[in-house]
């Protein structure tokens, strides 16, 4: 079985560099107008912690002031838009790794998966998103793939013990999106400081100092 799991490993990984090195730096740069490059590197301290922590929960203040702090996006939008993607922004956890998942417990069990599976795969990936938690794991939403294709659920059990090590990829994936989405909103309404977000990164290891407002003068 080890073969078999390296590859689905590198498949994961692979899948998910792409959406990371691909897909968001093509929406930032022809959707957002933004630096791509600039954007990595206002948010690496969060995608960072994303990946050693594999919680989308715990990296959610770190999230939420990376997209305020150094990205730009407005604070009370950022309030709404932050939290509510880490409960449904899970292009790793929901999109990527069930899909081939479900794909590589059909091949260890000898399934032949037709044009409909792959079909109803990407279906319950998109739709299921929601019901992905944004904590350490995905055992919901690869549950919820295998029995809606009627795979074996004994195939969870063959992906658990290389979880952790998917996990931080997915995890970093997940945060990345959730910081990418504020931005291109943000961007598009005219809610985004381009100086904040062009500037040079703000050190993240001091306390967030409030802002006192100037006395009027007479």
């Amino acid at each position: 079985m080890l073969a078999p799991l390296a590859k689905f490993s590198a498949g994961v990984y692979i899948g998910c560099f792409i959406v990371l090195l691909a897909v968001y730096p093509a929406l930032l740069a022809f959707w957002g107008k933004v630096s791509p490059v600039r954007f990595f590197r206002n948010a690496w301290p969060a995608i960072e912690l994303a990946f050693v922590s594999r919680s989308s929960v715990g990296t959610l203040p770190l999230t939420q002031r990376v997209s305020v702090e150094r990205n730009g996006v407005d604070a009370d939008y950022a309030s709404f838009a932050v939290p509510f993607g880490a409960t449904t922004k899970m292009d790793g956890c929901a999109s990527v790794y069930p899909a081939l998942a479900a794909i590589f417990v059909a091949q260890v069990f000898g399934i032949q998966l037709g044009v409909g599976d792959y079909l109803l795969i990407a279906f319950v990936s998109v739709v299921g998103s929601a019901a992905t938690a944004g904590l350490t794991g995905a055992t919901v939403m690869l549950t919820l793939t295998l029995s809606t294709l009627g795979l074996p659920l004994e195939g969870v059990g063959l992906l658990l013990a290389i979880d952790p090590i998917l996990d931080m990829i997915r995890t970093a994936t997940n945060v990345t999106g959730q910081m990418v989405v504020p931005v291109l909103v943000a961007r598009s309404e005219g809610r985004l400081d381009t100086a904040v977000f062009n500037a040079p990164p703000q050190p993240l290891d001091q306390p967030r100092v409030a802002r006192v407002a100037e006395p009027a003068t007479a």
